[in-house]
């Protein structure tokens, strides 16, 4: 064994610089190395969430990290604008480098970034340099399985384009959904982040059958977008794509006997966006408030199924939704943000009740018939 350190995370994306936060913020003076197979720490990413999805024990942690955040955020359907007053906020990649970076080195841990990780085992890591890391645990933050797409799942797919605009005229609140845009690939909408007066980041998304990226056509749609919202692009500064699964079926358990598998590596992601952000703070919030590390197997196990019992009814919610007509899709997503704020907010922060479970199914019931489908059940589409 080359090197040995208490502990040894391996994937510096977001899980990864999220559980070295955590940990050093827990235990200040912790032996801990992150591996990381590129140069650089969190990848080309922006990720956003509502602040309330962040557990009160996650947010010290978590504060550092955010570059921007919002009082709430907009709306748009055929049948609907409305505006939520729930918190919003946006962490860059770049950010999560620059942190998590200079905590690892006042903390004095390691960083092994360009190093790729080529086996893992509960307490020890094999390089494919041949180098071997021991430890008295290893977590496992390496993201999905490369090319791996699971059986039985939509997926949430976009290109997002981060752009200085002509003028200062950006908006003063996000867009997370706008659907009066034209119809397509199952259910199409704009997301827009002001990040300042004339500068934002816009993604042209869909919520689809195939996992299948039209790039150039995804970027055309965002710079369309901004035209005919008279936000005219005078220069595209950076690009970000991302296809994330929105499965009806639930994954496979990582087994307990080996390192603790954490973020999307273990399953821990919103199957109602493909988010991981919310799920993976409440995991790392649990891990560091346990009396030590590794956690039992007993533990382990009782926490992924608090985790389960969650993440199955947006699972129910997507194998309603992938089963409606494409150009029908949109009407469920206005019908759910009329709902009142409380019920939206637990949703995305995967602690919905059991009576935001029933408003969301029993408010009109599941299935084609409560969608109102036009004479000779014609898709519609916005315009």
């Amino acid at each position: 064994m080359s090197a040995r350190f208490e502990g040894i995370i391996v994937g510096g994306g977001l899980a990864g610089g999220l559980a070295c936060l955590a940990l050093l913020r827990r235990w200040p003076n912790l032996r801990l190395a992150l591996v990381e197979r590129e140069a650089r720490l969190g990848g080309n990413h922006t990720w956003s969430f509502h602040e309330d999805d962040a557990p009160p024990a996650a947010r010290a942690w978590l504060e550092p990290l955010v570059a921007r955040r919002w009082p709430g955020y907009e709306v748009r359907f055929p049948g609907l604008r409305r505006e939520l007053r729930i918190p919003y906020a946006s962490i860059p990649s770049a950010r999560l480098d620059e942190v998590v970076r200079a905590r690892l080195r006042e903390a004095g841990g390691a960083l092994l970034a360009g190093r790729e990780a080529a086996r893992l085992a509960a307490r020890e890591v094999e390089l494919a340099d041949g180098e071997r890391l021991g430890a008295s645990w290893v977590l496992d933050a390496r993201g999905p399985e490369p090319g791996a797409l699971p059986a039985g799942s939509g997926f949430q797919k976009f290109v997002g384009l981060e752009v200085r605009l002509e003028a200062p005229r950006a908006p003063q609140l996000p867009t997370l959904m706008d659907a009066t845009v034209s119809q397509r690939d199952g259910y199409r909408f704009l997301y827009l982040l002001p990040f300042g007066p004339d500068r934002v980041l816009v993604e042209d998304t869909a919520f689809a059958d195939d996992p299948a990226l039209d790039r150039e056509r995804l970027r055309a749609g965002a710079l369309a977008y901004l035209q005919d919202r008279g936000l005219a692009a005078a220069e595209v500064l950076r690009e970000e794509e991302g296809v994330l699964p929105m499965p009806w079926r639930a994954p496979p358990s990582p087994p307990m006997d080996g390192p603790l598998a954490i973020g999307v590596r273990g399953g821990w992601s919103h199957p109602g966006t493909g988010y991981s952000l919310a799920p993976t703070l409440r995991q790392l919030a649990w891990l560091v408030g346990q009396p030590g590390l590794p956690p039992t197997e007993a533990a382990r196990a009782v926490h992924a199924r608090g985790h389960e019992r969650q993440a199955a009814f947006p699972r129910l919610l997507n194998a309603m939704f992938f089963r409606l007509p494409g150009g029908l899709r949109w009407r469920l997503l206005e019908r759910f943000y009329r709902l009142p704020e409380p019920v939206v907010r637990r949703y995305y922060a995967l602690e919905s009740t059991w009576a935001d479970r029933a408003r969301i199914l029993l408010e009109r019931p599941p299935g084609l018939g409560w969608l109102r489908l036009p004479a000779g059940g014609a898709e519609e589409e916005p315009r």
